[in-house]
C-alpha cells in the first residue's frame, strides 16, 4: 500500500529548465564569455548539479577549473534571482498535494538546498513536504539512490511503501535502485492529481 511520494523537484513539482539554463548561461558569459546553447543543455547538463556542469565543460576543454568557484557563486545568484522574478503560485499542485494530504511527501532533488526550498515556497508547494533531501544532503547525486535511500529511511518506511515520481533518465536509475515503486512522467505537465491517483491505484492494486 502507497504511504508515501516521492518527488523529484525539477520536471516534476516545478518546471525550472529554463531558470537553470537562463542563471548558467548568465554567469558563463558574464565570467567566461561563453554560452550553452538550449539543445546542448537539455541533451547533456539539465538534471545535474553545477559542479558537474562545470566539470562536464571543463573535460571538453572549454572552461579552466581556475572559474569553477567564480561560476558556481554567480550561478546560484543568478538562479536566486529568476525563480523569485519568474517562480509563481501553482494551483494545479497544490489541489494534487491537499487531495493527498493522507500521504507522506518528500521532495528529493540534485539542486542545493537554498534553491530547492525557494522554489517549492514560491510555487506554494513547501508546507505540503514532509521535508526536503538536497544535493547538499548526500555524498552521491542522482543517479547515485543515496538521496530516495536516505528519505525513505527517515520516513521509516518500506521501499514497497513508496511511490517515487521522476522525469529524466538519471532520475529513473536512481528511482529503480531502490525497489521503489516508479512512475515514470515526460515532465511537470504530467504531474497532476488525476495521474497521480491512477498510478497509485495501480501499484495498490498490484501489492
Amino acid at each position: 500500500m502507497i504511504k508515501a511520494i516521492l518527488y523529484d523537484l525539477d520536471g516534476v513539482l516545478v518546471d525550472a529548465t529554463e531558470w537553470h539554463y537562463e542563471s548558467l548561461n548568465n554567469a558563463l558569459k558574464e565570467i567566461a564569455g561563453f554560452v550553452i546553447n538550449r539543445d546542448e543543455h537539455v541533451a547533456t547538463f539539465n538534471g545535474i548539479p553545477t559542479l558537474k556542469k562545470l566539470e562536464i565543460l571543463n573535460q571538453q576543454g572549454r572552461l579552466s577549473k581556475d572559474l569553477f568557484d567564480q561560476i558556481w557563486d554567480k550561478k546560484q545568484e543568478k538562479t536566486f534571482e529568476v525563480i523569485k522574478n519568474a517562480a509563481s503560485i501553482d494551483a494545479n499542485k497544490i489541489r494534487l498535494h491537499k487531495q493527498t494530504s493522507h500521504l507522506k511527501k518528500v521532495c528529493v532533488t540534485n539542486s542545493i538546498r537554498k534553491s530547492a526550498l525557494l522554489m517549492l515556497e514560491k510555487t506554494g508547494q513547501l508546507p505540503f513536504m514532509n521535508f526536503v533531501i538536497s544535493n547538499e544532503d548526500v555524498s552521491l547525486p542522482k543517479p547515485s539512490s543515496e538521496g530516495y535511500d536516505k528519505a525513505i529511511k527517515k520516513l521509516n518506511l518500506k521501499p514497497d511503501d513508496c511511490m517515487i515520481v521522476e522525469d529524466s533518465p538519471k532520475g529513473f536509475e536512481a528511482a529503480y535502485q531502490t525497489n521503489a515503486h516508479v512512475y515514470e512522467v515526460s515532465g511537470y505537465n504530467e504531474v497532476i492529481l488525476d495521474n497521480i491517483l491512477s498510478k497509485i491505484n495501480y501499484f495498490n492494486l498490484q501489492n
